[in-house]
């Protein structure tokens, strides 16, 4: 077996036990694609979706995969909180012996769109935890936009969770 797909089996296992029962149908499916895309990503270390094709283990075309792939992040029934809540939750409880170091910072994404995130530290990685996105050029956000960010982050951080929280001037309010 190749190491290709027996990190995909294994990615795909861990994330079919965060979910209380089996995933059936649509769900059982886009779980394949995300374990799938999760296991191209290790493997290529690139997020670029051919990259991410190559190394994936199933008999189709890379350009097959891409296109899956493609079709699976436009997807409008592919939500945060089916698909990435569950793995976001697990993640910040399996982090809580140690304080949790959440980022925030800008960056600009697409065609006139900015993206404001928070991210968890973990093993020299920024994992993104919650995000918004809005048209825009590349400057300062605003406080709300900051604000409504921090409010999602507050539901999915554990009560118990000792937080250190990071910025640089960029990316936090002056009112702060």
């Amino acid at each position: 077996m190749s190491d290709n797909l027996r990190r995909y089996r294994s990615i795909r296992r861990g994330l079919k036990e965060l979910y209380p029962c089996e995933p059936k149908g649509n769900l059982a499916r886009h779980l394949n694609t995300l374990a799938a895309m999760i296991s191209g990503i290790v493997a290529s270390k690139s997020s670029n979706l051919p990259h991410i094709a190559m190394k994936v283990a199933d008999s189709r075309k890379p350009e097959s995969r891409v296109k899956t792939f493609s079709r699976w992040l436009d997807n409008e029934r592919i939500d945060y909180d089916a698909y990435y809540l569950p793995f976001v939750e697990s993640l910040l409880l399996s982090l809580l012996q140690y304080p949790l170091a959440l980022v925030i910072d800008a960056s600009a994404i697409g065609r006139n769109c900015m993206t404001l995130v928070v991210s968890v530290l973990y093993k020299n990685r920024a994992l993104p935890i919650a995000w918004l996105t809005r048209r825009g050029k590349k400057g300062h956000h605003s406080e709300a936009m900051h604000l409504e960010l921090i409010k999602c982050v507050e539901k999915i951080i554990p009560a118990k969770a000792s937080v250190i929280f990071l910025g640089d001037g960029g990316a936090i309010p002056k009112s702060w």
